[in-house]
């Protein structure tokens, strides 16, 4: 590799990431929301795009269907499911930006499943649900949090969720070590 290829590769910037964490109907309902975005501050993580919304099935579908994440992993009737669930109540959409903000926003929220999140994450601090009584109920997994699976999967949610207009680029004093 080429010495001007490899500086270029390893520039800090490089590092800065944008990832989509949405605070789903029971998040809002148990009044945890600002607990929930703490747990995202206190790591240096930046919000560059909130809002609350109560969307339809349509954007539900094209946020799942698109990425594949619920058929692929546990069949169309668990995405009803889920789709439903979502529509229970008002949801808190964010965009945060850091260093290397879409993998650790998914440390930090810990596995999909609630029963296997390790205490100390989100899910592990403030769920136990199990998919296999989510199941058995016939409804979606109130887990609290989405957030991106990967950096590709979160600039096309990014752009499903929020207009340009909507996210803001400012410095915080995070910045001030980070950059």
């Amino acid at each position: 590799m080429a010495k001007a290829e490899k500086a270029k590769s390893t520039r800090s910037e490089d590092f800065i990431q944008r990832t989509l964490v949405v605070l789903k109907p029971d998040t809002v309902q148990r009044g945890i929301i600002g607990e929930v975005i703490q747990r995202f501050e206190r790591v240096g993580l930046k919000i560059v795009g909130m809002k609350m919304v109560m969307p339809d099935e349509h954007l539900y579908r094209q946020h799942y269907e698109d990425i594949g994440q619920m058929i692929t992993r546990r069949g169309e009737q668990v995405f009803r499911y889920n789709v439903e669930y979502m529509m229970t109540g008002p949801v808190i959409a964010m965009v945060l930006e850091g260093v290397e903000a879409q993998p650790l926003v998914r440390k930090i929220v810990g596995p999909t499943e609630p029963k296997s999140a390790e205490m100390g994450t989100i899910r592990g601090d403030f769920s136990h649900m199990s998919f296999g009584y989510s199941d058995a109920k016939g409804t979606g997994v109130p887990n609290l949090v989405h957030a991106s699976g990967s950096i590709e999967e979160a600039k096309k949610e990014i752009d499903l969720w929020f207009n340009g207009n909507e996210l803001y680029d400012y410095s915080d004093l995070n910045e001030k070590y980070t950059r």
